[in-house]
């Protein structure tokens, strides 16, 4: 098993140095959390699941230029990605009222929204990822403006995308959180997507009976979370190559 050093771990990923300059290895948990990690379980074969799914998605959407941090698949549980600059923001793009939303506003879940919605948050679990505006973006310096009109631009683009390859499958995008991060190509500096886009962060329900296919059957304790992921792979068309086999990551050294 190769040994690699150790980067960052989050809640459902691991962050490894790269074979080469300017890449990282992303290794994929099983690990599920909610509430900034209030709430902790294991779902087996979940990091298989979304990593084939966001290997896919990126790839669809790097065809229709949408840029990513993603470069290739490695194996069933890891990635290999550029190395950004992470912006400290979530993009929360909603088309229909759910969650979080629909407590502030009164809104039925459900509801369809009368545009699509973009929301921010700063990236800060100790303070459970508060809700920011634009304000407080300028003000503290998290982005530019120049730098958040290309982030909106890309997750509206995304975002239609994404409702169109989901809704070809049966399946609804309430909503969805995006990240991005900053690479230099000489002295220019790009904004790219990071992270990953899987149903641990997206809302996805069936198109005719609403039922969830993502981490609210977790959240919510509805079960069958692991069917729900592979109901979505199986949708788009992804087949894990040995099922819920599991992968050790890599040895991490210091």
């Amino acid at each position: 098993m190769a040994r690699r050093r150790q980067i960052y771990e989050g809640k459902a990923k691991v962050l490894f140095e790269g074979p080469e300059p300017g890449t990282l290895v992303q290794y994929f948990k099983d690990d599920v959390t909610a509430g900034n990690g209030e709430k902790n379980g294991i779902i087996t074969g979940k990091g298989v699941l979304n990593n084939r799914i966001s290997e896919y998605l990126m790839q669809h959407l790097h065809d229709i230029n949408i840029p990513t941090h993603f470069l290739r698949r490695l194996n069933m549980r890891e990635q290999l990605i550029r190395e950004v600059e992470i912006i400290p923001l979530e993009v929360v793009v909603r088309n229909v009222a759910a969650g979080s939303i629909a407590k502030r506003l009164g809104l039925e879940e459900g509801t369809r929204l009368p545009r699509t919605i973009i929301e921010y948050y700063y990236k800060n679990d100790s303070l459970n990822d508060p809700m920011v505006s634009e304000e407080h973006i300028a003000a503290f310096n998290w982005a530019a403006p120049q730098d958040l009109d290309e982030m909106n631009a890309l997750a509206l683009r995304t975002n239609d995308f994404l409702m169109g390859m989901f809704a070809a499958a049966g399946i609804t995008l309430v909503d969805f959180k995006l990240e991005f991060g900053r690479v230099w190509e000489g002295e220019e500096m790009r904004i790219i997507l990071a992270d990953e886009i899987s149903p641990d962060n997206c809302r996805l329900w069936d198109t005719k009976t609403s039922e969830r296919m993502d981490k609210d059957r977790f959240r919510r304790d509805l079960g069958k979370v692991e069917e729900a992921y592979q109901e979505v792979a199986r949708r788009l068309g992804i087949l894990p190559e040995a099922g819920n086999g599991d992968l050790k990551g890599p040895e991490a050294v210091q």
